[in-house]
């Protein structure tokens, strides 16, 4: 089975529309919704925002369904200049920007397992998926709903992600991010939390950030819309030919 996670109700959306055989399960406040997509048995749920809730919900996954791989989908804020609104980032290594345990530990260093980072698993299935996909984007967005948010020539790249319990949205953060970590490409609140639980119990994972914004002064479009009218329908394309 696999596990499919969203920090957003709308970013799930149309996959739940999708989903077939529908089974439910209640617990800790979240609903996981079992099914068959596209041919694959998921369980798919809302995680809601931060480290904490991504991880919660992902131990509780990981414990109560048989997983033989997890994927974490929603948006995220580019902090390099050759991302835009729309753009694909398919998680490498997952960095916890937020993490800081001098003098003990280096700072990003998680402790005990003595690692800067958690790396994702092989993503060439993945990325040939998203590439896929990004050819035939306008096939699952409606042309309207991308030219709102400037949607023209989206592309797909293999990078570095920065998680922390912190919505970046200032340009004096970007650079500091840029300084501390300068492989990473985008920033999110979820990530690296997941990567850290899945290395913990020997889950394959794979995250999928969709750029909503430059997480700088400027980061004031409508989140809500972007997830149900773009981020939703970017996972249902990418996941459709990831199953295929």
């Amino acid at each position: 089975m696999i596990g499919i996670i969203s920090a957003m109700q709308e970013e799930v959306q149309a996959l739940l529309h999708e989903l077939k055989n529908i089974s439910t399960t209640e617990k800790g406040k979240r609903t996981y919704y079992q099914g068959d997509l596209f041919g694959k048995k998921v369980v798919i749920v809302f995680s809601r925002w931060g480290k904490v809730a991504s991880a919660a919900t992902t131990t509780q996954l990981i414990n109560d369904f048989d997983l033989n791989e997890l994927i974490f989908t929603g948006v995220a804020g580019a902090i390099q200049p050759h991302l835009n609104i729309g753009d694909v980032v398919i998680g490498k290594h997952l960095y916890q920007h937020d993490l800081d345990a001098r003098p003990f530990y280096n700072q990003f260093e998680i402790p005990i397992l003595k690692q800067l980072y958690v790396e994702t698993k092989d993503s060439s299935i993945l990325l040939k998926a998203t590439n896929n996909f990004i050819e035939n984007y306008s096939t699952y967005v409606e042309k309207n709903e991308a030219n709102t948010f400037n949607i023209t020539k989206p592309k797909v790249i293999k990078g570095d992600i920065a998680s922390g319990d912190l919505f970046v949205s200032s340009k004096q953060k970007i650079a500091e991010l840029n300084k501390g970590i300068a492989s990473a490409v985008c920033c999110e609140m979820e990530g690296a939390s997941v990567a850290q639980v899945c290395f913990e119990y020997d889950v394959p994972f794979s995250i999928i950030r969709i750029i909503s914004d430059e997480a700088n002064d400027n980061a004031n479009i409508d989140f809500a819309r972007f997830a149900n009218t773009i981020a939703s329908n970017y996972a249902l394309g990418i996941l459709k030919y990831y199953f295929s």
